[in-house]
């Protein structure tokens, strides 16, 4: 089928390249002159691995296209997709200038009938304003339906994720939209779920504020294991053993980050608050992730009492691994507390330091490994957990080091490991390990 894609971020770019490797025709829009004439040349913008290979495939074998021109990129399309950004505003709400301006796009250019799929994460709701955009400016020339199909991709294994997902949510009022977005997503192999509009605009939300929920829960856990003498690890399997609560997302560390959960359970507040409804469980769950976030710096300064003039290494930047994505990265607030602090501050990531040197401190100095970001520091944080830096050996710590005291905000050494060593290792939800 032929189909246009506009937004080349995670998701537009994610969608438009794997619609083509299961057959279909993809024209991707982004108003980047640069980026367009990047990815015209394979070129991913964004890291995601495996998603340059398939670009390079699918533009070789003619069904990947890239355009800036709305025209062009919607000639005779039948159905289009919304896949920009929905920005957090200062209130927390989502910020739909973008996906309202795709929405007038498509009235002044489309030239036939369309249906136009909602990709983007937006409020409930919004789906009915972008249809009532579109059919203002098409004036009754052409029909055009409207379509929530909202997406659940993770940075890192966003490809992985599109060809083995759990569901494909269809949000639909006209049966016969819901029937061509089945058709387009059958060769996937996922099981589909069909829905009202509305329905799936809520899903989405609902989805990643639980998922969310239960990170600030377990990390609440956590925190009390530590006070209390019990290893979050051990609390956690046993609870993940239970099929009501299962194993996922259990795993104690210092908070979520990057482009959805902070964005969406914010969002979600403030929709709730839209219809006069408290959401206080989720509110609870913000609160505790933002206080998560400085566990490390707290645990340093109850360690060390004053850490002024302390040269620390951050191992770590993106918000998670596999990415070189710094939204919303816990590095951002453990790094500008240092400096506060009047610490010095050395970090390492393998992806993601271009995009972090936009939006750390300047004083901060960037190291090009592990070890040269370790050397002669008063003590480290590992912020990130890349394989890069779980597979470094502990006595790396010890040689490299002023003194080996590391407070790890991944877990990725087990205890018993941290004790046949000389390094002072202190983690999340477990006792302090002090080695031989």
């Amino acid at each position: 089928m032929e189909i246009a894609v506009v937004g080349t971020g995670y998701v537009g770019l994610v969608t438009g390249v794997c619609l083509t490797e299961i057959g279909h025709y993809v024209t991707c829009i982004d108003i980047d002159e640069d980026k367009i004439n990047l990815m015209r040349e394979g070129i991913s913008p964004i890291y995601e691995p495996g998603l340059s290979d398939l670009m390079k495939k699918n533009i070789d074998e003619g069904r990947l296209t890239f355009t800036s021109n709305h025209s062009e990129g919607f000639a005779n399309k039948k159905v289009i997709y919304i896949a920009v950004g929905t920005p957090q505003t200062k209130e927390g709400k989502a910020d739909l200038q973008y996906v309202e301006k795709v929405a007038a796009d498509i009235g002044h250019h489309i030239n036939n009938d369309v249906i136009v799929v909602t990709k983007s994460t937006v409020p409930v709701g919004t789906n009915e304003k972008v249809r009532e955009i579109i059919r203002e400016l098409v004036n009754g020339k052409f029909e055009v339906e409207i379509v929530s199909n909202p997406e659940f991709l993770r940075e890192g294994s966003a490809v992985q994720d599109t060809f083995h997902g759990d569901r494909i949510v269809i949000g639909a009022d006209s049966d016969k939209a819901a029937s061509v977005l089945e058709e387009i997503n059958r060769p996937f192999g996922i099981p589909i779920y069909k829905t009202d509009i509305r329905s799936a605009e809520m899903i989405k939300y609902a989805s990643n504020a639980f998922l969310a929920t239960k990170i600030s829960f377990v990390n609440e856990i956590s925190n009390l294991c530590e006070k209390l003498g019990a290893n979050v690890e051990d609390v956690a399997t046993g609870m993940g053993m239970d099929d009501r609560i299962g194993n996922k997302f259990l795993k104690a560390g210092i908070g979520y980050g990057g482009s959805c959960f902070p964005k969406d359970t914010s969002a979600l507040v403030q929709i709730a608050g839209y219809v006069q409804h408290d959401f206080n469980l989720l509110k609870s769950v913000i609160e505790v992730n933002n206080d998560q976030r400085r566990l490390l710096v707290k645990k340093a300064k109850e360690r060390f009492g004053n850490i002024e003039g302390k040269r620390v290494a951050v191992l770590g930047l993106a918000f998670k691994p596999n990415t070189d994505d710094m939204r919303e990265a816990a590095s951002i607030t453990l790094c500008e507390e240092l400096i506060q602090s009047g610490a010095e501050v050395v970090a390492y990531d393998p992806i993601a330091i271009p995009n972090a040197k936009k939006i750390l401190p300047q004083s901060i100095q960037y190291a090009d490994s592990v070890e040269n970001a370790l050397e002669n520091a008063d003590f480290a944080f590992i912020v990130t957990e890349w394989d890069e830096v779980k597979n470094t050996e502990l006595d790396v710590y010890i040689k490299k080091m002023k003194t080996p005291v590391i407070f790890d905000g991944r877990n990725c050494y087990a205890l018993e490991e941290a004790a046949k060593y000389a390094v002072e290792y202190h983690s999340v939800g477990r006792k302090t390990q002090f080695g031989i």
